[in-house]
């Protein structure tokens, strides 16, 4: 599968798109002191952002051409921090593909020796 080349936002997070298709989007993102809060661990406006990307990016691979997406509704958890120096890797999948809408759920993984809760 060829990876497209990647919106000007995603550039400049440093996202490395791994794999996109209608089924499941996944991604990389190192976690740099750019990206991360006082804490030294990734902000969760990045979090944020990368979860409405690939949300995004899943939803506009299935539009027939010249078909548009927005997001209209976004939630976002936070169960663990990731650390500066880790690598996040996030995956998106469709929960429901609607007539006019479609609703995505982002997972981001992490490995770190230290897991901050």
């Amino acid at each position: 599968m060829a990876v497209p080349d990647l919106p000007a936002f995603a550039r400049l997070l440093g996202v490395n798109l791994l794999h996109r298709s209608p089924e499941r989007t996944e991604a990389e993102l190192a976690v740099r002191a750019e990206l991360c809060n006082r804490r030294r661990v990734l902000h969760g406006g990045a979090v944020m952002a990368l979860g409405d990307m690939l949300g995004g990016m899943t939803a506009r691979i299935s539009l027939p051409d010249g078909g548009r997406t927005a997001t209209i509704e976004s939630k976002t958890n936070f169960f663990a921090a990731v650390p500066e120096g880790d690598t996040a890797h996030a995956v998106c999948m469709p929960l429901h593909r609607g007539r006019t809408t479609i609703v995505t759920q982002t997972q981001l993984i992490f490995d770190a020796k230290d897991k901050t809760e």
